[in-house]
């Protein structure tokens, strides 16, 4: 159940701390499988490995076994820059104490991760071996930091390690996240416009149309799934008006043509940017388009790597629309997968794709940075809508 899970709802939790603290021996007791390779050697754990898990009553979980911080060399510096990277990603951090207890690299990696804004355990392991001192202790108590002390080896306090976690996790994750749900009522039906272009994956829908969709079931509402070449019949056709219409954002404007302005209607795309991120900061961000100068260079974040069509949206819809739409010289770059760029003050405008891949904690946590930074953002869905002349009906139901 647990595996099938979609990466964008699991709750991230990331063991980080020196190397041969026993991090890999940790994982492998709180998952109670050998998912990571155990050795007395420093540097044993390259890359960071993932382990999918089901932790109870929390759900669908990612458990991430990172390289020790205090790697050396030109490889050690690659493994610590990956490590570095699952921890901006992660929801909770684990920093695994040894046998020499907290040295300045903890310290170091409790500051670092403070900064982040990620809540974290210290988790003095080798229980068995070594008791944690009272200076530990007492650093963990005068800096408001939770702590367990545990033995992988012996599975001493694991069981209370994993209550920790559960409590430590971001409140969104305790919640079950609506996407569409306060938007009609049981009995309702909700028509759902779902072009299939070539980007489209062959024989599925996206993930955003399904979750949505499986959400409607949920409420024991209707789900109703057109083409959009079939929405102006459909409608026709139906007893009673939709009490909603979600339609792909590529179509939002033929089919806000299509829908009686009296009846509600958004995109699926607009539906993750508030389930996902933060709805009135990234309609803002869509704003900024008009700002748009020759010259300036627009960011295209892409959270999931995939092979590029040629009617693909964000390298190459989005930008001719932002052209069209302008008419200025635009320069247009593409990040792809869960890293982010470091000279974000380079770009006027960051327009983001949905996060179907990303959990919210880590799409907030790359609008916070987008806004610390002072760089407007948005995501695919506002700013196609924005760039099409629909923004503030697609907004309308969520009483910005």
């Amino acid at each position: 159940m647990s595996n099938k899970a979609p990466r964008g709802i699991r709750m991230v939790i990331a063991l980080a701390g020196r190397r041969n603290t026993g991090k890999s021996s940790l994982i492998n007791s709180i998952v109670d499988q050998e998912v990571a390779i155990v050795s007395d050697h420093p540097g044993t754990t390259t890359d960071a490995v993932a382990k999918h898990y089901e932790l109870l009553p929390l759900g669908p979980v990612t458990f991430y076994d990172t390289a020790g911080l205090d790697d050396t060399g030109e490889l050690g510096e690659l493994r610590i820059k990956a490590t570095q990277k699952v921890l901006w990603r992660s929801d909770v951090v684990l920093v695994v104490v040894g046998d020499e207890g907290i040295t300045d690299y903890e310290k170091q990696i409790i500051e670092n991760i403070h900064g982040l804004q990620i809540p974290l355990i210290v988790v003095f392991n080798k229980n068995d071996l070594r008791e944690p001192t009272a200076h530990d202790l007492s650093f963990c108590r005068n800096n408001n930091i939770s702590y367990l002390a545990v033995s992988a080896t012996l599975g001493l306090n694991v069981s209370e390690l994993k209550g920790a976690i559960v409590d430590m996790a971001p409140e969104d994750m305790k919640r079950d996240p609506v996407l569409a749900g306060d938007l009609f009522s049981a009995g309702d039906f909700v028509v759902c416009v779902v072009p299939i272009d070539l980007s489209a994956p062959k024989g599925r829908l996206i993930l955003p149309q399904v979750q949505v969709l499986r959400e409607i079931l949920d409420c024991n509402a209707i789900g109703v799934t057109v083409k959009e070449h079939d929405l102006a019949k459909s409608l026709s056709n139906f007893k009673d008006e939709p009490t909603l219409v979600i339609t792909d954002s590529q179509v939002v404007k033929s089919v806000a043509n299509i829908v009686p302005d009296h009846i509600p209607l958004t995109t699926f795309s607009t539906l993750f940017a508030r389930y996902k991120g933060n709805l009135p900061l990234l309609v803002e961000g869509a704003k900024a388009i008009d700002t748009l100068k020759d010259g300036d260079t627009v960011l295209i974040g892409e959270a999931c790597s995939h092979h590029a069509m040629d009617d693909d949206i964000g390298r190459v819809k989005i930008p001719n629309w932002i052209s069209n739409y302008t008419g200025k010289n635009i320069n247009f770059e593409t990040y792809s997968g869960y890293d982010f760029p470091d000279d974000l003050e380079r770009f006027k405008v960051v327009i983001h794709c949905g996060a179907c891949m990303l959990n919210r904690t880590e799409m907030l946590r790359r609008i916070n940075e987008c806004r610390r930074r002072k760089v407007p953002i948005t995501n695919y869905g506002v700013a196609i809508s924005k760039l099409q002349g629909v923004m503030d009906r697609i907004i309308e139901s969520f009483r910005l």
